[in-house]
């Protein structure tokens, strides 16, 4: 099972803004921040997003085909975080609909260091 998983951000205010904002339904906040690395979570063992500076003081740099994919209750709670993550500042990477019918469902943004985050329904 995942433990976390961390993305490189080049601002960090605004990152765990961002996210416990966008999570904000799941009563997100950060549960741990030691300056270059901040964990945000609900509870303490569940799986976290840690937002980090790289520790190698370079610029952070999404991978070529790496996303974080955030489950959705529902194809309407896929779509509603969609358009918070665009009300916050997050860029369209593939509006809200159905990619495999009847299997999954969608929602594709872009943060603001560029990392891409799904928002999906499986069913």
């Amino acid at each position: 099972m995942i433990g976390y998983v961390t993305i490189g951000v080049s601002d960090m205010e605004h990152a765990k803004k961002f996210y416990t904002e966008l999570l904000s339904d799941r009563d997100a906040k950060v549960t741990l921040d030691v300056g270059r690395i901040a964990f945000i979570g609900n509870q303490p063992g569940a799986p976290m997003l840690a937002v980090c500076e790289p520790y190698d003081g370079g610029d952070c740099a999404p991978g070529n085909g790496t996303m974080v994919a955030f489950a959705a209750d529902s194809k309407e709670h896929a779509q509603a975080m969609y358009d918070k993550a665009i009300s916050l500042g997050a860029t369209d990477e593939g509006e809200p609909g159905q990619r495999v019918p009847d299997v999954f469902y969608g929602a594709y943004v872009r943060d603001a260091d560029n990392n891409k985050i799904c928002f999906y329904v499986f069913g």
